[in-house]
């Protein structure tokens, strides 16, 4: 496989990356993916690595973490890679289903609830006809038991998919993932709120304010309860994070 750029961010490797090379390298190394995890980090994945080493090693053993959050993708211009692009969980999903035609993989959906899967599937097949769904399954809201997670491979590795899109939220998605590697015939791609998006229960911030990394602002508005503390507290945790990883490089 080609070897992949990153920048180390607050002790996380972030992929230099756009959506169009992510692709590209998805689908041209698919069959060497399978078996290991993608994760889609942002500001929010990127400050509990930083302070909890096991959430750090989870990250830092996937195949590619990607730039989801903007302001991930800004440090990293800042530090001298040029070509340092966003890429989102749902502008992924997109371009793979997009091009359906081009890449004919199979996609499982893991997680969300039943009624977003439900709506997504529904969606889906109306927007990208061309999209072979492998399947689509809404686990229970706890920890699986053994024998329940041998019938969860055993169900998904039946459909022969090559993505498994899993949508737990983190960190339960990206610990989801170490934890089952090696277990799954496919690759799996940790993807958030990714279902809802598709599944159009929430909005994406218009794109200028995507583009100003004001994206956060828009979900906090949408959610404000539940994501005040996300949103709010850990950026400017990272903001202060940064500065002090800054300073230090400098003194080095």
């Amino acid at each position: 496989m080609k070897e992949l750029t990153y920048c180390r961010i607050l002790d996380t490797n972030i992929n230099v990356i756009s959506v169009q090379e992510t692709v590209h390298y998805i689908t041209d190394n698919i069959d060497s993916l399978r078996g290991n995890y993608i994760c889609v980090s942002n500001v929010h994945t990127t400050v509990m690595s930083y302070e909890n080493k096991a959430y750090n090693h989870v990250q830092n053993e996937a195949a590619m973490a990607l730039p989801d959050g903007k302001p991930l993708s800004v440090v990293s211009r800042r530090r001298g890679f040029s070509g340092a692009e966003r890429v989102t969980g749902p502008d992924l999903m997109g371009a793979l289903f997009h091009h359906a035609k081009e890449y004919p993989l199979r996609h499982y959906f893991y997680g969300g609830t039943e009624e977003t899967i439900r709506i997504l599937e529904k969606k889906l097949r109306e927007t990208y006809p061309d999209l072979q769904i492998a399947g689509m399954y809404s686990p229970p809201f706890r920890k699986l038991s053994c024998e329940e997670l041998d019938e969860t491979y055993k169900r998904i590795n039946e459909t022969a998919p090559d993505i498994i899109w899993i949508g737990l939220g983190a960190p339960k998605q990206e610990n989801f993932m170490y934890e089952n590697r090696g277990k799954f015939s496919a690759v799996m791609v940790g993807v958030g709120a990714g279902f809802d998006y598709h599944a159009g229960r929430i909005k994406r911030a218009p794109q200028w304010m995507q583009n100003c990394s004001l994206e956060w602002l828009y979900r906090l508005m949408q959610d404000p309860v539940r994501l005040f503390k996300r949103y709010v507290i850990t950026n400017c945790k990272f903001i202060y994070y940064i500065f002090m990883e800054n300073l230090r490089g400098k003194k080095h």
